[in-house]
C-alpha cells in the first residue's frame, strides 16, 4: 500500500471516530474542528464515505455513520 492511501485510511478512519465521539450527527465544519483534518480534505473524505454506504446523513448538511 502506497503511504497516500495510508494517509487517506487514516484520515478517514480519524473522521468517522470524530463522528462517534460525538454521539450525534456532524456538519462539515465541526468535524474539521474536533478532527483538524484540512476542510478540503474532509470534504472529499466524506464525499467517498458516503458513497461507500460507511456514513449517511439523517439531514441536509449533517453526517453520522452508518450502523
Amino acid at each position: 500500500m502506497q503511504i497516500s492511501n495510508l494517509i487517506l485510511k487514516g484520515m478517514e478512519s480519524k473522521i468517522l471516530n470524530t463522528i462517534l465521539s460525538a454521539g450525534k450527527p456532524l456538519k462539515a465544519g465541526e468535524i474539521v474542528e474536533l478532527s483538524g483534518i484540512d476542510k478540503k480534505e474532509v470534504d472529499k473524505i466524506v464525499k467517498a464515505l458516503k458513497t461507500e454506504g460507511r456514513i449517511f446523513s439523517p439531514k441536509r448538511c449533517f453526517y453520522d455513520v452508518s450502523k
